[in-house]
């Protein structure tokens, strides 16, 4: 799939991404620091992949990407977002997640979830609220097997 807006397009062509930039910026990231390259291509994988793109007259370039890990049925988790700083500031962000929610093999989800430190009025923005008892939500933390 693929949506346009000006110089900007968001597809979901993993064929398309530019596996630098993601890694480069998601090892440096403060939610997968130093994540090894070969765990962000089996992430991208078995997620669905949107890539952001700025297309000039000297090419393209991603500026952004994220992913929707979903069972394609009831529920998906926003993992990874990210707009390089140089396009920020121009609403990139939310017409990425927009494009997300909005894709077809994803309407019929009760539930999106995503973990966020620093964006949370981007999130509330586009209707995700904070869990209204977090008490009933559990989770499994472990740390990466050592790369080899």
């Amino acid at each position: 799939m693929e949506w346009r807006r000006g110089e900007y397009v968001i597809s979901t062509d993993p064929g398309r991404l530019d596996l630098d930039v993601v890694h480069g910026f998601l090892s440096h990231s403060y939610w997968a620091e130093g994540i090894p390259r070969q765990t962000v291509l089996r992430s991208i994988a078995h997620s669905i992949p949107f890539g952001l793109y700025q297309e000039t007259e000297r090419g393209e370039a991603q500026v952004g990407f994220a992913r929707a890990v979903s069972d394609h049925a009831t529920f998906a988790y926003l993992a990874d977002v990210f707009v390089l700083d140089a396009h920020r500031g121009h609403g990139l962000g939310i017409w990425l997640v927009e494009c997300i929610v909005a894709h077809p093999e994803l309407q019929s989800l009760r539930r999106w979830m995503l973990a966020t430190k620093d964006a949370h009025g981007v999130y509330t923005e586009l209707g995700f609220a904070p869990l209204p008892d977090p008490n009933g939500y559990m989770e499994l933390r472990r740390q990466p097997p050592p790369v080899s």
